[in-house]
This record gives structure tokens, C-alpha cells and sequence, in this order.
């Protein structure tokens, strides 16, 4: 079956408005101690269009559950990276990032989404983590609880039905 033969899963888009500049905004997607503050794993890469990227965890493990490759990195107005882990989403991810005088506009973009369940698990972890990255960069402190345990008994049953 190809792509086409099947119902066509929609991209993903996010838009946030952020009192940041775009540089800050830029580090914060980059810089792996930053991101593990606010996505619960470190981002780890030197951003180089062709560079791994991987998704590490926060509990000194070092394991990494995805990883992917840079696409592209346009500091700071646009950065995208895909995954490539066959355990995961192979899918691609790009930041868009302007900026309006004193704020920043920040757009995810997610493409490539293999099914709809992927696309619903995405719709409630995206949300999650930029409201962390919004609020990381506005106060200097994270949520007071994460944000994506509204949904962990959901994730958890959907990755048992799938395991």
C-alpha cells in the first residue's frame, strides 16, 4: 500500500506567542540542559544540517528513545530534524521562529505522522512542552507539574495495546 492508497494524516501545527527574543528561543530548542528542563529530555546534537539528534533522557541513563537527524538550522528563524529511529515516528519536526517587536511567534510544525493515533498523541504532547518552554522562558522556572501527566494513563494504555 502507498501512501496515497490510504486516508491522508494530516501536519501537525502549533503557533505560540512568546516574550522572548528569538535568539533566547533559539537556545532554549537547543541547548540540551534547557530542553531537559522543559521537555522532560535533553535534546542532544551540535545542530549541523546532517548531525544526529537524540532524545535523551533526563534520569542519567544516557539513553536516547528516538533520535533523528538535523535537517536544516537557520539560527534563529528556523530549525528541523527529522527521526529516523525505526521504533518511532518517521517523521519531521521544524521550529519557525519570528519575531514582533517585543515577543517572538513560535510554529511547530510536524509532518509526515504515519496514522491518526500518532497525530492525537502529538496533539496533546506538543501542547505540554511549548506551554514548559513558554513559561521556562517568560519566569525562569518550568510548570510546577509537568504538563504531559494530564495524559500519562492515556499514553500508557495506547503503548500497551501497541506493545
Amino acid at each position: 500500500m502507498t501512501p496515497t492508497d490510504g486516508p491522508t494524516i494530516p501536519d501537525y501545527v502549533y503557533t505560540t506567542y512568546i516574550r522572548a527574543t528569538p535568539d533566547d528561543v533559539w537556545h532554549a530548542l537547543t541547548d540540551p540542559e534547557l530542553t531537559a528542563r522543559f521537555w522532560g529530555h535533553a535534546q542532544v546534537s551540535d545542530w549541523t544540517p546532517g548531525s544526529r539528534v537524540e532524545h535523551v533522557r533526563t534520569d542519567g541513563s544516557g539513553i536516547a528513545d528516538c533520535a533523528g537527524r538535523v535537517i536544516e538550522a537557520d539560527r534563529p528563524r528556523r530549525l528541523t530534524f527529522g527521526f529516523d529511529d525505526p521504533d518511532f515516528e518517521p517523521s519531521v519536526v521544524t521550529f519557525e521562529i519570528e519575531t514582533h517587536q517585543d515577543i517572538v511567534k513560535l510554529t511547530v510544525l510536524h509532518r509526515k505522522l504515519r496514522n491518526a493515533d500518532e497525530l492525537h498523541a502529538i496533539g496533546q504532547g506538543w501542547p505540554a512542552v511549548l506551554a514548559n518552554l513558554k513559561t521556562l522562558l517568560e519566569t525562569g522556572e518550568v510548570l510546577p507539574q509537568a504538563p504531559w501527566e494530564f495524559h500519562a494513563a492515556e499514553r500508557a494504555a495506547r503503548m500497551a495495546e501497541n506493545g
